[in-house]
């Protein structure tokens, strides 16, 4: 992330005027001059320009004034000043009481913490100063709207601009043989729709994390959130609307999660919830269908589909796709990137989950829980469930039950259930009679991800023979 800090130097650098000074407060604010200029010195100052001593001065005057409704302000400072950092955190230590926090990160996850504290209206404006100095595009997106579902104090700059990780619309897709940039153990993102088969690598998704294809004639995006490992496949005609939904990046995170936003309406939504949160959208009770995928090994994929096509490597981008260009360091540490507070440490935060979310409730599975291939009897809701498994790639596909018990077969596309053989395919479960048992849509996640926006609302599978019990 160098190169980001660097790039955020630079734009703010542009802010100062020659003489050093910063330059003064617009005209007609509503909010208190004085807080606005001194929180404005010490977000935009202490850069290549501004006196150390008059960010000082500013720091010195919003501490004697001695209230948090700036605390947002001198957070937001101490990601973009990093040298200023241990002054930031006594004055917020001053103002808050709170004496657990040193790092920018920390003081964000004790701010998700304290939704109740009042935030100065300065903090609106000098944010979306900041931002549009990135990217003058980010006013599609900030301020939020009125009916926002997040706070604009959690609203993370990721580090890019507006479509600066770029949706993949319609990518070109070869067929299985041509695939030779694939080795047999690389991960895919694996879609079938109406016997359509579709592989989308994970190589290329970890560049791009979206998509907006029509598979089997179903219009869809996959949304990718890295940081969260969740690639989440949502149906995208939506009521109310002639044409579907299409989604871009925003270049906003929060909580640690990808904000997409469609491009009819320009409204931020949840990458996880499939739910708008911000813009003319928002509290819309609109909700994007999800959709069965399964992230598994190219070999098997292939196996299982032969007919399958897969994403080319020509994506109209120049990126390295070699696996794990962007993200590697990432994927094999322990640690988050972004600031995303984990209430339930039942898991560690970036223990992967496989999710499901119904009408009658929602469950996670820890991937643990399915090492060599494991067969799980359970329930989401009223609804028996089987899912199996592969810890290995990660792979796990969920289906109705209707109450029958299920062992492996002999292969692995198919189940066993009172010494019968039931086909296992994409979509269903086929018994030797004709009898259909539907797959149930599902995804991958990190823990911290599902415990942050599921919490209450879902159970958590017990491997020790416990049925489930609540993530929080």
């Amino acid at each position: 992330m160098r190169w980001a800090y660097l790039a955020v130097l630079g734009v703010l650098s542009s802010l100062l005027i020659s003489d050093g000074s910063v330059r003064a407060a617009p005209a007609g604010l509503a909010d208190d001059p004085a807080v606005y200029r001194n929180s404005r010195t010490v977000v935009m100052g202490d850069l290549r320009g501004v006196e150390g001593e008059k960010v000082d001065a500013a720091l010195n005057w919003l501490r004697d004034r001695g209230k948090t409704d700036v605390a947002a302000s001198l957070i937001l400072a101490m990601r973009y000043n990093r040298a200023l950092t241990p002054r930031l955190s006594e004055v917020l230590t001053d103002l808050t009481g709170e004496t657990g926090a040193e790092s920018w990160f920390d003081w964000m996850l004790w701010q998700q913490q304290h939704p109740e504290l009042a935030v100065h209206p300065s903090f609106s404006r000098i944010k979306l100063e900041l931002l549009t100095r990135i990217d003058p595009e980010f006013t599609r997106f900030i301020p939020l709207s009125e009916n926002a579902d997040i706070r604009l104090e959690e609203v993370v700059w990721g580090g890019v601009a507006v479509d600066g990780i770029p949706a993949l619309d319609n990518p070109r897709l070869i067929g299985a043989d041509g695939a030779d940039y694939l080795t047999p153990g690389e991960l895919v993102f694996g879609i079938e729709i109406a016997g359509d088969a579709r592989a989308y690598p994970l190589r290329i998704l970890d560049w791009h994390e979206m998509f907006n294809d029509v598979v089997g004639g179903v219009p869809v995006s996959l949304a990718y959130c890295t940081l969260c490992g969740a690639g989440i496949l949502f149906r995208t005609d939506v009521e109310g609307f002639d044409e579907p939904l299409t989604f871009g990046s925003s270049g906003f995170l929060f909580r640690s999660n990808k904000l997409m936003y469609d491009r009819q309406t320009d409204s931020l939504w949840n990458q996880f919830t499939g739910r708008p949160v911000s813009g003319p959208l928002a509290r819309s009770n609109v909700e994007l269908e999800i959709l069965p995928v399964a992230i598994t090994s190219w070999r098997d994929w292939k196996a299982r589909n032969p007919d399958t096509r897969v994403l080319s490597l020509e994506t109209g981008h120049v990126r390295d796709y070699t696996p794990g260009a962007p993200y590697g360091h990432y994927f094999n540490s322990p640690d988050l990137m972004f600031p995303a507070f984990l209430a339930d440490e039942s898991l560690s935060a970036k223990d992967l989950v496989f999710g499901i979310r119904t009408a009658g409730g929602a469950k996670a599975w820890p991937m643990s829980a399915f090492e060599g291939g494991l067969v799980i009897h359970d329930q989401v809701g009223l609804v028996d469930l089987v899912l199996i498994g592969d810890t290995k790639t990660r792979t796990v596909r969920a289906y109705r039950s209707e109450g029958r018990r299920f062992s492996a077969g002999d292969s692995s596309t198919t189940l066993l259930s009172a010494g019968q053989t039931w086909r296992m395919t994409e979509t269903e479960l086929t018994g030797p009679d004709g009898t259909k048992l539907p797959r149930i849509a599902g995804h991958v996640a990190y823990w911290f991800a599902w415990a942050g926006y599921l919490g209450d609302n879902s159970d958590l599978f017990s491997e020790n023979g416990d049925p489930g019990r609540k993530a929080n």
